[in-house]
């Protein structure tokens, strides 16, 4: 890839699992009651009929990895679990009060911190009482986030029985002096040994979780880390970028020196040596960090025209409302989002005098919501139109007049009102989306607020 293309696109933007992006969400005219209303909607007739996802943030772990951006809670003691597990089933009656009915639920996740931080009976207690109160469609998807050093044959078996099929484990990167930088060790052996344990009970989808630009990371680290994940060859791989952070997550991404990290251009070919050996090896990428086989659901449902992304990445399940259970989690009504008190002790008082405990948001435009379909458009096929007349907006003209720079670059083209990215482009595509993104254009920020893009 051109250093010059790097360095010159290579500045602070989002990620894009939401438009608006949070810190341009508009709180000042966000009430809960607000948020209420567009949750009623969202459940109610043909905005139903497709289903919707539930997220479940499990904020517990036992050790601070320095490199994760997550909200969390560092503890060892696990007389926390039942106390966090009540307050989440409070709150999904909260939402079961507004909704007034079973509704069909297409997607189940539970991320964190660390799901497998819970005991399997506790997990079993919650996702038993979850399950009580809704209707599971036809081709529902219920996945995890595991820990490899504390994912048990009782997790595993626990789950399956439940009606999980996917698991995706946080490996990162195998490197001995990579894994002391980020306080995340665990052995290949182990990984291999679970993810095969995984598929013994009868997962159809393992997934692991990998990341370049990591401190002290070099290209051979990735590319040895690569050739370890080919050895068990996981359904699904997510390779990201490594997000530096520090003004967001304090201490905990200070483990290390910036100088500790590989520079832009070193950090790109880091990923394009491992997009080029997975692709080798038989994956299609998805999106802007996704690989999966293509027997996959992620890879059927770029086959099928359904990739979605949301506050969880990208996701094969198109469903339109995602409520999201526990601390700091943030829910999507489509018309609208909110975002969880992040501290527990706030989530617990808001849930004990009976709130849905919201405590920010923003309530989407039609603006918004035609902005919001382009940037999902782009991310999730690399291509949108302004074709039909639901799909223009005021500044689609200064929008396309600022495109033109990378047209020239060779990023993407036009064709009958229709934006394509090339293959070239595609390491932009974080970029392109930033053109339409009408807030941001509006509002410059004074301060970073996003992590690199390339």
């Amino acid at each position: 890839m051109c250093q010059n293309l790097i360095q010159k696109y290579n500045v602070a933007g989002p990620r894009y699992t939401s438009y608006p992006t949070v810190p341009y969400w508009d709180e000042a005219n966000f009430t809960r009651s607000k948020w209420e209303d567009s949750v009623r909607f969202a459940f109610r007739g043909d905005s139903a009929k497709d289903g919707f996802s539930l997220y479940i943030h499990l904020p517990f772990c036992e050790s601070l990895c320095t490199f994760c951006g997550c909200h969390k809670r560092i503890t060892k003691r696990h007389d926390v679990e039942l106390p966090y597990i009540k307050a989440l089933l409070k709150e999904w009656s909260l939402y079961q009060d507004l909704i007034g009915e079973r509704p069909l639920l297409k997607e189940l996740h539970l991320g964190g911190g660390t799901p497998t931080f819970f005991a399997p009976d506790n997990l079993k207690h919650l996702i038993s009482g979850l399950l009580e109160t809704v209707e599971l469609a036809e081709h529902h998807e219920f996945s995890f986030e595991g820990h490899p050093n504390n994912t048990t044959r009782e997790h595993l078996s626990t789950l399956y029985n439940l009606g999980f099929r996917r698991v995706s484990f946080g490996v990162q990167d195998y490197s001995p002096t990579v894994q002391k930088a980020i306080n995340r060790i665990q052995t290949f052996d182990k990984v291999a040994e679970v993810s095969q344990m995984a598929r013994d009970i009868g997962y159809t989808s393992v997934g692991h979780d990998l990341i370049f630009g990591l401190p002290f990371q070099t290209e051979a680290d990735l590319a040895q880390t690569i050739a370890y994940t080919k050895q068990i060859m996981p359904d699904r791989i997510a390779l990201y970028s490594y997000a530096h952070v520090p003004w967001i997550k304090g201490n905990g991404q200070r483990g290390f020196k910036d100088a500790d990290l590989p520079s832009p251009e070193l950090k790109r070919q880091q990923y394009e040596l491992a997009k080029r050996d997975l692709i080798q090896s038989g994956y299609l990428e998805i999106g802007m960090d996704h690989f999966a086989l293509p027997e996959d659901s992620l890879a059927t449902a770029i086959y099928n025209g359904e990739l979605h992304r949301n506050f969880m990445g990208y996701t094969a399940a198109k469903s339109h409302a995602m409520i999201g259970l526990g601390a700091s989690s943030i829910s999507d009504s489509w018309q609208g989002f909110a975002q969880n008190a992040k501290s527990i002790e706030d989530y617990y008082r808001l849930l004990d005098i009976d709130k849905i405990p919201v405590f920010r948001g923003h309530i989407l435009s039609y603006e918004d919501l035609i902005i919001r379909q382009h940037i999902l458009n782009l991310m999730c096929q690399f291509k949108t139109s302004w074709n039909s007349e639901n799909l223009r907006f005021a500044e689609l003209p200064d929008v396309l007049e600022q495109l033109k720079e990378f047209k020239n670059d060779g990023l993407l083209y036009f064709e009958a009102n229709t934006l394509l990215v090339t293959k070239k482009g595609r390491p932009f595509i974080r970029n392109i989306c930033m053109a339409f993104d009408l807030l941001l254009q509006r509002k410059k920020p004074d301060t970073q607020l996003f992590s690199m893009t390339i």
